[in-house]
């Protein structure tokens, strides 16, 4: 096994939230280009394909965070 370097957790740290910023980025954009906004289109209007997409975003986003940490 290799030591603990300090620096690995810091690049761990630094990719996660690299991961967190580009979700909140992306999340915003679509919430701004969907006209009613994302919870009326999911809630309301009961748009599944919608609700897809934010869901396989969630799970991407947690790959990411996850290989940061691995």
């Amino acid at each position: 096994m290799t030591e603990f370097h300090p620096s690995y957790l810091l690049n761990a740290i630094a990719y996660a939230a690299v991961g967190v910023l580009l979700f909140v980025l992306v999340f915003l954009g679509l919430d701004r280009m969907i006209p009613q906004g994302l919870r009326r289109q999911i809630i309301d209007e009961k748009n599944v394909a919608l609700a897809v997409l934010i869901g396989l975003m969630s799970i991407a986003v947690a790959l990411i965070i996850a290989s940061a940490f691995h």
